[in-house]
């Protein structure tokens, strides 16, 4: 189904393993904005990796400023990247919009991505820009804990604020937590831990392995750990601090966002040209006009609370300060490298071992 800001949930679902290896520096990028180059329907079909309000919002006002339209389907990291990878021969998308960056690393070095550098590229930092063309940042958003205090208080439990915290044994089956390989959430907490082991997997594997008695279930989404929270099921959810703050908005006060000292990590939500598109033209149209304030400023309207890529937009006051942060050095393309295998162990050797 085509239209404005459509959800296209009716496609046939495809599947496919996970293929995570480096994007490489090689390669020719675009750099002459090119959106009037290649072929186009005069539509624009994205796989978005945002929240589904964010998604209809952004696809939405697309058209509204372009004239072009646009729908999406919402899919979770993971399932991108293999729906994707399952359409390389007759891609169905022409853009894919939000979600962590390792991701986006991954598909370009597997050949599912077009370099391209838009002409608006020049305004975001080098840091939440992938050098090759291969992707683009449009949002940062930092990990962090989600607590139901009304909870926390019965178990006698204190918000927690470092990584130790959660291995209490009072937080037994109770932290929410997605997993990795079809969550970009749970595998930026994951990398997060090899980061501050100082690249060591074993390591990192290890205290997620501490973690999974205390963990209820893996879920698919990565914010889907913030509602059992609010809801009690859990008394902690690891997520983006700013799925937190939306919940927190959608009528939960008792949720309380926390930080780790040790430090955490963050995503670059991406954005990318599927290669192979069928409508090239209105895909370029459509990173150029993610990359300006317009776009940009639209989170907050929905309750979407990152930090935007361009230094331009306008910051909601609900977004968290990174500088006030002790964020971890997360490496995007060494993490997309190490993506398919890690999620492999950590699905053979944590999220299989039995709960004592």
């Amino acid at each position: 189904m085509v239209g404005t800001g459509v959800s296209r949930r009716g496609a046939t679902w495809a599947t496919a393993l996970i293929a995570a290896v480096a994007v490489t520096a090689g390669g020719c990028a675009r750099t002459d904005g090119g959106a009037d180059a290649g072929p186009d329907g005069g539509v624009v079909h994205v796989v978005c990796g945002a929240t589904e309000d964010w998604c209809a919002a952004t696809t939405k006002k697309f058209t509204e400023s372009t004239g072009v339209k646009a729908d999406f389907v919402r899919l979770s990291s993971g399932e991108a990247l293999a729906r994707i990878k399952a359409g390389k021969g007759s891609t169905e998308f022409d853009v894919w919009y939000g979600g962590p960056a390792d991701g986006y690393a991954a598909a370009g070095d597997e050949g599912l991505l077009e370099p391209y550098v838009s002409p608006n590229a020049g305004v975001i930092p080098a840091e939440y820009k992938d050098p090759a063309g291969y992707w683009t940042g449009v949002y940062v958003g930092a990990l962090g804990f989600c607590s139901n205090t009304k909870v926390l208080a019965e178990k006698g439990v204190d918000v927690p604020d470092s990584w130790a915290d959660l291995l209490d044994p009072k937080l037994s089956k109770d932290i929410g937590i997605a997993h990795p390989s079809t969550s970009g959430t749970a595998y930026t907490a994951l990398w997060t831990q090899v980061t501050l082991a100082g690249g060591d997997q074993a390591r990192a594997l290890d205290y997620m392995r501490k973690l999974h008695p205390n963990v209820l279930q893996y879920t698919k989404s990565g914010s889907a750990p913030g509602q059992m929270t609010a809801r009690g099921e859990v008394a902690v959810g690891l997520i983006f601090s700013h799925d937190c703050v939306a919940t927190i908005e959608a009528g939960f006060p008792d949720l309380k966002v926390s930080f780790p000292v040790e430090g955490t990590g963050y995503e670059t939500g991406g954005i990318a040209l599927v290669k192979n598109a069928k409508n090239a033209t209105s895909a370029r149209k459509f990173i150029d006009w993610a990359l300006t304030t317009e776009a940009q400023e639209i989170g907050p309207s929905v309750k979407a609370y990152q930090f935007p890529t361009n230094p331009k937009a306008a910051v909601s006051d609900k977004v968290v300060k990174l500088a006030d942060l002790k964020l971890v050095k997360y490496d995007a393309v060494a993490a997309g490298r190490a993506k398919l295998a890690l999620n492999k162990r950590f699905d053979a050797e944590v999220a299989q071992a039995p709960k004592s």
